[in-house]
């Protein structure tokens, strides 16, 4: 059916198998997206559906372009409590993501703006300009206690946008110059453009960096993660961080059953090769409207894998799309989850990868003083 007109509907994002409420939009109106549809999230009442009106009213509709809109953060340093991570406090300088990754768990983060997981998050961004501000602000509070700060943990900080906003490289001036450790998580090679600044880190034990790396094969890499860095980029900026002295990891993140996990131990060579010290892994994970948004996804682009993807991947999630509870979120149970863990850690013991990044130093911080001024050290 040709899609061309807009009209109201009562949203309901609950889908069926392998399909959603939402119309799928035309490939030209998202070249270079990963999601195919724009639900609304799940606190809306209204949303659209296209149509075809018989007008032709097709061309009238324009491509999803990048937009960015600037919001003054009130604060930057997120807390959280979760046994399953290994740090408890991060910064987003960025809302939504340009990389597009089909399978990205902050997709459903866009619902809380009223916007759509699907395209939205990946084309309505939302940048801080004073997240660089705010963070020496919250450093130099009394009381405060260092402990690292993860970033890269929602959504990618190197994300394109960043070429132009240089929210990332401000953020790591505050860190450097009142040396606050520092654990980066990224999909992107624009991260060796603040080498300098990170081997000064790294030379005081203030600064780890992992690569995410998903796949090494670069038409899966296009399809799934449609702008993020290609995966010899990623193990070139392994090999550019490792060379300089920075700690630096590779995550494959997520492992998707019957569809990457093969790659395993390939992936881990190459790392290994590219210089990377330590591995981790993460099973892919679909919470709320991520579900429905990478089921659209696979039977558009892996269609005959996709009910062997769906069936291994609930039989490591109790039968469910996702499973949320606590120690399992992130590996997964069952038979086939225990066996990718298993070769994983086989992998990593045989390339001689350690499975935990190094502990960073917080017995260096140095509170700024009010107004934002380094307190004297001599």
């Amino acid at each position: 059916m040709q899609q061309g007109f807009v009209t109201s509907f009562l949203a309901d994002t609950a889908s069926s198998e392998g399909s959603n409420n939402a119309t799928a939009i035309q490939d030209d109106r998202r070249r270079g997206r990963g999601a195919a549809l724009n639900m609304p999230g799940r606190f809306e009442t209204l949303g659209t559906e296209i149509f075809d009106d018989g007008w032709n009213t097709l061309e009238d509709l324009e491509p999803f372009k990048t937009t960015v809109q600037e919001e003054r953060a009130r604060s930057i340093i997120t807390r959280n409590a979760s046994p399953d991570l290994a740090f408890d406090r991060s910064i987003n300088p960025y809302r939504g993501c340009e990389h597009g990754c089909i399978y990205c768990f902050a997709r459903p983060t866009h619902a809380f703006v009223g916007l759509s997981p699907g395209l939205d998050f990946e084309s309505r961004l939302f940048a801080k300009p004073n997240a660089a501000e705010l963070l020496e602000r919250e450093l130099a509070k009394p009381g405060y206690t260092p402990r690292p700060i993860a970033i890269g943990t929602n959504t990618d900080p190197y994300q394109p946008i960043e070429r132009r906003y240089k929210l990332m490289r401000e953020i790591l001036g505050v860190l450097d110059r009142y040396n606050h450790p520092v654990a980066i998580v990224t999909k992107s090679a624009l991260v060796e453009r603040d080498m300098d600044i990170l081997v000064r880190m790294a030379e005081r034990n203030l600064a780890t960096v992992a690569v995410s790396i998903t796949t090494l094969d670069a038409k899966l890499c296009r399809a799934m993660e449609p702008r993020a860095s290609a995966p010899h980029k990623r193990l070139q900026a392994v090999k550019a961080l490792s060379s300089a002295g920075i700690p630096t990891s590779v995550m494959m993140a997520p492992i998707i059953p019957a569809l990457t996990d093969s790659e395993i131990e390939a992936l881990l060579e190459a790392a290994t090769d590219h210089g990377a010290t330590t591995a981790t892994f993460i099973l892919l994970r679909l919470p709320q409207e991520v579900a429905p948004l990478f089921r659209d996804w696979l039977l558009r682009e892996r269609p005959q894998q996709y009910q062997h993807v769906m069936n291994l991947l609930r039989s490591m999630r109790g039968g469910k799309d996702y499973d949320a509870k606590w120690g399992e979120r992130m590996r997964g149970t069952g038979p086939y989850a225990n066996q990718i863990a298993k070769r994983f850690q086989l992998a990593t013991k045989r390339f001689g990868l350690q499975t935990r990044r190094p502990k960073l130093d917080t017995e260096l911080f140095v509170a700024p003083q009010k107004g934002g001024v380094q307190l004297e050290l001599f």
